[in-house]
């Protein structure tokens, strides 16, 4: 049995200050081309995705962040930001900041 891997997400908002909660994510697989949807989640009140998914195969997957809707009452740059990721084995943990204009997304802990 190979060993599997996890995920969760946690999305800044550094225009306000604060966490991003209610903000819309979506994960999928990229599998030989093809985008196969894992679900759907919104972020709590800390701006957190906890355990977005466990036993996961490791390969790459998108993580679809809605921030034009969370954005909505202001003229923002996203709609969305995605972020493909390889995950191996293991807990991976994605950060996003980000803005009305900006965003930047790192590997945490």
């Amino acid at each position: 049995m190979s060993a599997s891997a996890s995920l969760s997400t946690h999305v800044l908002d550094t225009h306000n200050g604060r966490p991003a909660s209610g903000l819309r994510v979506a994960l999928s697989r990229i599998d030989d081309g093809r985008e196969v949807s894992i679900g759907v989640r919104q972020t709590d009140s800390d701006g957190r995705v906890r355990e977005f998914a466990t036993g996961l195969t490791p390969g790459t997957y998108r993580l679809s962040f809605d921030v034009g809707s969370y954005f909505k009452d202001r003229h923002a740059l996203f709609s969305s930001v995605s972020l493909e990721v390889v995950l191996d084995a293991g807990h991976h943990h994605v950060p996003l900041l980000v803005s009305p204009f900006a965003c930047i997304a790192y590997r945490g802990t």
